[in-house]
């Protein structure tokens, strides 16, 4: 939504105001901003030349003008009480009084979700924006975990507002803190329309904070442009990530690109499927474009450098050109005349036996250094039916020919491409230049490899089409679609790319990483449920327990009331694991978790020494403090639900392939294991997709729900950064 007569918010460049910034995109509520070397304090003007100033007097009308029910409270009392948080928020960015007012929120939020009531308010957003505020300190004590209620609530609402929060926090937090907006002040103040061509200085507090080459605020345009040959993986997902850091920190704009120049790989599944990828990555882009919408324009300017000599037809093998090519030795085709080459073209576009002999190849130097300036491919014959456009073409350009001339045609102003290009910008560069077109700058940033992970959708093919894996959702795989089926939080996605930024140089970044983020997104959150593995699972039998079964209902997170509750039954027969049972010995104090105390008084085991039951007495006013053992049980209902808790490994068994080094050899034979186990009557509510953590075992994504009780609920295993191999 959009206040009438809301103009601009101002602010000195050294003190944006995050609360306000924040509460106004979680609202919904469109806040131009702007720095002003003049400005003292935060001011926000109206069309009617009104204005008001201070932080806390703008966040207040904020929460009074979001749609958001009770954001700035549902009563006077209520809001009087958010007042008291607002006033005391700013004790937190003193530094000598950081550690007592981190002590007394901790005290505070121990039995509460929000700081105010049983909702989110302003109040949250103030304590929230002074801590992220406060960069490196505050990321360092949640890293130790001194204040398990503060980081609790904080992980809760950065995971709940995960998107607008961490671009505020990605424009305007450094490791040191508050700074400057990484979108960076201009040469001189907009004046109160925000009109201004200046170009951009920003600044540099952390490795994302790079600045583009001649960007103008407000000028920007970035394309994301991936090939519809497979499912969007993680390596462009920094892609994607990074063209839209630059979008919002030059107030600019993507475009979303699709490469289909090759209709042998492409199809619309990709693209529909790329389209669902970038959105659930959270990327904003201004339209949808695709490379073959320019075939005509395309053809006609290759037909234009035929013409002016610039470009010729070749009908040398392609083994043998490419060994050419190597050795810097020219094609007989290269000094056919214009008039052959024209002759040849039309055979090529009409993919006649002799056209399809041929390729269209770009007049450069043959000898020079630079391997991808000598005499590069244009076009190539390819009979095959496009996925857009059907048989209308017989030839397709490269991408090599193509993307120079779209970039420079939809006004794209820098190309972002990993490293691995390099050696062909000078290319990319000379054939704009061929083409009089308008040169577009080129920004690289370093490729995101991963351990034990391959990245080529040609050999992430192979394992689809051989049956590997069940598709390219497959939580093996490192698409998109793949690690969030495995029950990765997207946030957790965008901070371990921007925390990485766009950096050039090359890294092999450890899975473990991720999923620490991860975990600390989703454990202050998600609800808790107990399962016993099926397999010599046993009974304990609680002599003095409840004749009577009976249920109590107790939260499903004992921190978060968000995660809603559940019904435990409490009975004298109770289901152990086999494991913990082992470790037991008689007369020993064990606690139930969730209930009290229990002795164990006797061990019953078979003729080969394997234990088949147990038999004990509750003793509730037991202390947990003195026991060793924390047990998660089951009471024996037929209300139990039975679940597959799926683990997975790596595809390959080796953390990086070498240079030529065949990945067919590094298979890893076992990347799937299935245990059977019993769960909660709970777990019948269990939505797909939905996160929890079964107690004592791990946490677990649902990828299949309850429909009846002959079928398993499936679940699987979300690493928390520190398992090894499951399979070993």
């Amino acid at each position: 939504m959009k206040e009438a007569g809301l103009k601009l918010l101002s602010f000195p460049p050294d003190s944006p105001p995050l609360s306000i910034i924040s509460a106004a995109k979680i609202a919904g509520i469109d806040l131009p901003v702007q720095t002003s070397s003049f400005a003292s304090s935060p001011a926000l003007s109206f069309s009617n030349g009104l204005k008001l100033h201070g932080n806390y007097v703008i966040l207040r009308y904020i929460g009074r003008l979001a749609p958001i029910p009770n954001f700035y409270g549902d009563n006077a009392f209520h809001a009087a009480q958010i007042d008291e948080w607002l006033e005391y928020a700013p004790t937190i960015s003193c530094g000598s009084e950081f550690e007592n007012a981190c002590g007394y929120m901790e005290v505070y939020l121990e039995k509460r979700t929000f700081f105010v009531s049983h909702y989110f308010s302003i109040a949250d957003i103030a304590i929230w924006s002074g801590l992220a505020g406060t960069g490196q300190r505050w990321e360092s004590i949640r890293k130790s975990n001194k204040y398990p209620n503060l980081v609790r609530w904080y992980n809760s609402i950065s995971a709940e507002y995960s998107n607008p929060l961490m671009e505020v926090t990605a424009l305007y937090v450094g490791k040191k803190g508050l700074g400057k907006p990484v979108a960076a002040k201009s040469k001189k103040v907009k004046n109160v329309t925000g009109d201004s061509s200046d170009k951009a200085k920003a600044g540099s507090r952390s490795s994302s904070e790079i600045d583009l080459p001649d960007a103008e605020m407000g000028k920007v345009r970035l394309r994301f442009a991936p090939e519809p040959s497979g499912f969007l993986h993680i390596g462009h997902a920094k892609a994607a990530l990074l063209n839209q850091y630059f979008a919002q920190r030059y107030h600019g704009e993507v475009i979303l690109r699709f490469d289909d120049t090759n209709p042998t790989k492409e199809s619309n599944e990709f693209v529909e499927n790329l389209i669902k990828d970038v959105e659930t990555l959270g990327i904003k882009y201004q339209k949808i474009t695709y490379t073959s919408d320019y075939f005509s324009k395309l053809m006609a300017l290759a037909e234009k450098l035929i013409k002016e000599g610039k470009a010729y037809v070749d009908d040398t093998p392609r083994e043998q050109m490419q060994k050419e090519r190597m050795d810097g030795i020219e094609s007989k085709c290269r000094s056919n005349s214009i008039e052959e080459n024209l002759k040849l073209w039309k055979e090529m576009i009409a993919g006649s036996e002799r056209g399809l002999q041929c390729c269209l190849r770009g007049k450069l130097d043959m000898q020079d250094p630079n391997k991808s300036l000598r005499d590069p491919v244009y076009y190539r014959c390819n009979p095959i039916p496009h996925h857009r456009i059907g048989s209308k073409y017989k030839i397709y350009p490269t991408y090599d020919f193509a993307c120079p001339f779209v970039d420079a045609e939809e006004g794209i102003t820098h190309a972002l491409r990993s490293s691995e290009y390099h050696d062909r910008n000078a290319q990319y560069h000379r054939i704009q230049e061929d083409m009089g077109m308008r040169k577009v700058h080129i920004y690289e940033f370093s490729r995101l490899n991963m351990v034990y992970t391959l990245l080529s959708k040609r050999k992430l093919l192979w394992f689809v089409q051989n049956g590997k894996v069940d598709g390219w959702d497959d939580p093996r795989f490192p698409t998109v679609q793949g690690i969030v089926r495995r029950g990765l939080k997207i946030e957790a996605l965008i901070q371990f790319i921007l925390e990485q930024g766009a950096s050039k140089n090359l890294n092999l970044m450890e899975w473990d990483k991720l999923w620490t983020l991860n975990k600390k997104i989703i454990d202050p959150v998600c609800p808790r449920h107990t399962a016993v593995i099926e397999e010599r699972h046993l009974l304990l039998t609680l002599t003095n327990g409840p004749d009577k079964p009976f249920v109590r209902i107790i939260p499903r997170h004992k921190k978060y009331d968000g995660a809603g509750e559940k019904a435990t039954t409490y009975t004298k027969r109770i289901l152990l694991d086999y494991a913990d049972a082992e470790c037991i010995s008689v007369d020993e104090e064990v606690t139930l978790m969730d209930w009290g105390n229990a002795i164990v008084k006797e061990i019953i085991k078979d003729q080969d020494g394997n234990i088949t039951q147990l038999v004990g007495v509750l003793h509730l006013e037991g202390s947990v403090k003195t026991t060793k053992l924390k047990l998660t049980w089951l009471a024996e209902t037929n209300e139990l639900v039975n679940l597959s808790l799926v683990e997975f490994d790596y595809l390959i068994t080796k953390k990086k392939l070498e240079e030529g080094e065949d990945f067919l050899d590094a298979l890893n034979p076992c990347t799937k294991k299935e245990i059977a186990a019993i769960g909660d009557s709970n777990m019948r509510n269990l939505k797909q997709g939905e996160i929890l953590q079964l107690e004592r075992k791990g946490y677990y994504r649902c990828d299949v729900p309850f429909t009846r009780p002959s079928k398993p609920v499936v679940l699987f295993a979300i690493p928390d950064g520190r398992q090894q191999s499951v399979m070993k």
